[in-house]
């Protein structure tokens, strides 16, 4: 543990595929520091890769977020802890309930089916690009429009329309005032109350997750309309924000790379690998949020009842006794393990959804763009601030 002042997070990052280099004092201090947070409140920061996996798996770590305490790394999230947050805002037996009626739609052989409809959502945009000719923002041309189609046919919700929800979206995670984030929870909760009274009126339920909550679950008195609500809420959010922001920050990262591009494209086979590397390097999610409800003794150190504790995922992902030269993109290690996706009972619930993405996505790009580049320099190119989910703002592409 570090004796030294703390440092604050979150932080900007310097380049969009490396942690701040202010944050090097937490690689340093590993396992546990201290940090600071916006409002001068400090919080434990967990930087090791064991004690984050040990602390993750926690019980005595809660992650609901109206609990007094709860660490806020912004003040737009701190206007927000005052709603509960369905699933990743909830402990056991609350959250298990809530994740068993989800699992079935999220499982592997789910995401295996779903393939094909994937392939044919990527190769549709990519046909759009090709039509459009070069240039092209990638971002709102590609690494957006296709999660965001994969998860409204997956829930059920009208593609027709992602302008609003994608906006909403945006407010929600990046403000930039408290009032905007509110404003937006409450705009996506009218729609959903709307969503949910359509499906309600159907005699028959459609093939979306959605429609099956509405017709058996909420029906049979298992989950509220607030619930279900709020549900959508954050599988609609979750589900296009986070793959978005992988697909175009894992394409600049490869663009950047060109030896390891180039090696990809010699063969297919190592995309499983490159995608989990990528994960781990890009560590998109990065500041997961919990807060003691007893004691812990942990590598040396006592986390008080009622303290914070973040979880700086880009760094974790990084420790050097766990992989290699983590600064390196090596896809040729075993990258599985990371916790880009967080662990134990909160570990992301689209995660095989998400891995299908993103290896469909970049290997049909660079095999049906060979010549894909930047259309403008590396450093002209706008990224995503350090207080929320990590990505590309835009990517200039020409081909």
């Amino acid at each position: 543990m570090t004796e030294t002042e703390p440092v604050a997070f979150p932080q900007d990052r310097t380049c969009p595929y490396h942690p701040p280099t202010a944050y090097d004092p937490l690689r340093a201090a590993r396992p546990l520091t201290r940090i600071r947070l916006f409002d001068g409140t400090t919080a434990w920061l967990v930087s090791g890769h064991d004690t984050a996996r040990a602390l993750l798996a926690d019980p005595r770590l809660s992650a609901d977020r109206t609990r007094p305490g709860f660490p806020a790394p912004t003040a737009r999230f701190a206007e927000s802890q005052k709603r509960k947050t369905a699933l990743v805002g909830m402990d056991d037996p609350e959250h298990r309930v809530q994740r068993r009626m989800m699992v079935p739609s999220f499982t592997l052989r789910r995401a295996v089916e779903l393939r094909p409809r994937i392939q044919e959502i990527v190769d549709e945009r990519i046909d759009a690009m090709i039509a459009q000719g070069p240039p092209a923002d990638l971002v709102t041309a590609f690494a957006l429009p296709v999660p965001s189609t994969v998860i409204c046919a997956l829930l059920g919700v009208p593609y027709a329309d992602h302008d609003f929800f994608e906006g909403q979206s945006r407010r929600l995670l990046r403000g930039p005032r408290g009032e905007d984030v509110m404003d937006a929870r409450s705009q996506l909760e009218d729609y959903f109350y709307d969503l949910i009274d359509q499906k309600e009126k159907q005699p028959e339920p459609g093939d979306g997750v959605l429609d099956e909550l509405v017709h058996r679950q909420l029906r049979e008195g298992e989950l509220t309309r607030e619930e279900l609500t709020a549900l959508g809420i954050i599988l609609l959010v979750a589900g296009h924000e986070t793959t978005a922001n992988m697909i175009s920050l894992g394409t600049y990262t490869l663009l950047q790379h060109s030896d390891r591009l180039a090696e990809l494209r010699t063969d297919p086979t190592l995309l499983p690998g490159a995608v989990e590397e990528l994960m781990r390097m890009l560590s998109i999610a990065d500041g997961l949020l919990r807060l003691a409800v007893e004691d812990i003794e942990v590598a040396g150190t006592t986390i008080r009842e009622g303290e914070g504790v973040v979880f700086a995922t880009s760094v974790i992902n990084r420790d050097e006794r766990v992989y290699a030269d983590p600064d390196d993109l090596d896809w040729h290690r075993s990258a599985r393990h990371h916790v880009a996706f967080g662990f134990g009972i909160h570990q992301c619930l689209g995660q095989n959804l998400a891995r299908a993405e993103l290896e469909i996505a970049l290997h049909t790009l660079f095999e049906r763009l060979p010549t894909l580049r930047l259309a403008v320099p590396a450093d002209e190119i706008r990224f995503k601030p350090g207080d929320t989910i990590q990505g590309m703002l835009e990517l200039p592409v020409t081909w």
